[in-house]
């Protein structure tokens, strides 16, 4: 008789989910799923400085003689190109036409290029095409890359193991911020330093086979006790976009996103380094600490107060530019780190809970709304903060993110009946007491 970790065998729980069991990552790849997941951390640390250490650079990028608003309109291009590459790449990975090696080692060269274009470059259309569209894309093709593969790899924990992964892409960022000289010979030896790293770690990672299930979990056991509900069924990318529930996860997202994509670009300049080392710091932990605490309340319910608290934190921020006070511009960028951060983890659960475990590219669908938050957040953020200045750009973030947590309440799960029926109902659908 089979066994139930017999290697390679496929069990089905009752949801009609298929598992493949047995197989121990180390005969799969030659090392353990921890070691995966720090494979996926250390690309993701480093590729997440080209967004948020970048605010801080601005003003050492000007004194050298860039022009500040084409500086900043490259960081909304990088914005655009790193989570516009992540549709794509999410629709290989769905289909198994693109493994993590090969989008890493790409990612890594482009990534790479990117920052040397920022030393070098003294034009805009130099900024633009190297770091908005080279930089970004490869950001792009590690950030899928990494998320997937570490999703992959831990499918019982998939939700709470994406998180640390993305959280380093943002408090990675700390040590920059504080540290990084801004000079050409500083920047190319940190592009080199990111192409060893992102190239080293994307030659040792793999994908595990279809349905891969880690051996000591049952997973029959798993899906009766998993502290979210799955999705009815699994949903393809045009059903997923048939539903009302996509669209209204995706605009929850590009509100916060903007609202962080703001915070990221423009806190160096009116509140100062040291604020924004906090808002980095904050925005890499809520990541991580956003599904334990939505594995206790609920995906949705803790979306809507990660984002009314990041809508807090713009009034905090607000108040502490017109009063000077540097205590109130720490809490409310901790705030708006809070919000920023946790949003992304917790759209890509809710992507999964709604949709399906396996819905990669459905993921990607929403997380392609940030593209439309580069272009708002930073470079029409720009534009308001030049033409009416800082209050009005921080008063409209503000309400930017409440109307993402207000959003957030309307989303419900697709696949189920709209009203159930009432308990008295006899099992032929006639009501028991007529």
């Amino acid at each position: 008789m089979i066994g139930l970790h017999t290697p390679g065998r496929e069990v089905r729980d009752h949801h009609g989910r298929r598992y493949r069991l047995g197989e121990h990552p180390s005969e799969l790849i030659g090392r353990s799923r921890g070691a995966v997941l720090w494979l996926c951390w250390l690309p993701m640390l480093l590729v997440g400085t080209m967004q948020y250490a970048y605010g801080s650079l601005v003003p050492g990028l000007v004194a050298a003689g860039l022009a500040r608003d084409e500086l900043f309109w490259a960081l909304a291009g990088w914005a655009v190109c790193q989570a516009g590459a992540g549709l794509p790449v999410a629709h290989l990975r769905q289909r198994n036409r693109i493994g993590p090696r090969t989008a890493l080692v790409v990612g890594a060269f482009l990534s790479a290029g990117g920052v040397l274009s920022l030393a070098h470059s003294a034009s805009a259309p130099g900024l633009l095409v190297g770091y908005s569209v080279l930089g970004g894309t490869g950001a792009g093709l590690v950030y899928a890359a990494c998320t997937s593969t570490a999703g992959k790899w831990f499918p019982e924990r998939a939700a709470a193991r994406v998180g640390f992964v993305t959280g380093a892409f943002a408090y990675g960022s700390v040590l920059f911020v504080l540290w990084l000289p801004v000079d050409a010979v500083a920047l190319d030896a940190f592009a080199i330093a990111l192409l060893v790293a992102v190239l080293g770690c994307g030659l040792l990672l793999a994908d595990p086979p279809k349905h891969w299930w880690p051996a000591h979990v049952d997973p029959r056991r798993w899906a009766l006790t998993r502290p979210n509900p799955p999705a009815v069924r699994e949903f393809s990318a045009v059903e997923a976009l048939r539903t009302p529930t996509l669209p209204v996860l995706a605009a929850c997202l590009f509100c916060a996103a903007t609202v962080s994509l703001f915070d990221a670009a423009f806190l160096a300049l009116f509140a100062g380094v040291p604020v924004v080392a906090v808002f980095i710091a904050i925005n890499g932990a809520g990541r991580a600490l956003a599904i334990p605490i939505a594995d206790r309340v609920g995906c949705r319910r803790t979306l809507g107060w990660v984002v009314a608290v990041q809508a807090a934190g713009q009034v905090v921020l607000l108040v502490g530019v017109a009063q000077g006070s540097v205590a109130l511009l720490f809490a409310g960028a901790a705030a708006a780190g809070v919000g920023g951060g946790a949003s992304y983890p917790l759209s890509a659960a809710l992507a999964r809970e709604y949709f399906g475990e396996h819905s990669v590219e459905v993921h990607g669908l929403v997380y392609s709304a940030k593209a439309a938050s580069g272009v708002v957040g930073i470079g029409l953020g720009a534009v308001v903060i030049a033409q009416w200045g800082f209050p009005v750009a921080l008063l409209g973030a503000a309400v930017l993110a409440l109307s993402g947590a207000v959003l957030s309440g309307a989303l419900r799960r697709p696949g189920l009946p709209k009203t159930l029926p009432s308990p008295d109902l006899r099992a032929d659908g006639v009501g028991g007491g007529l």
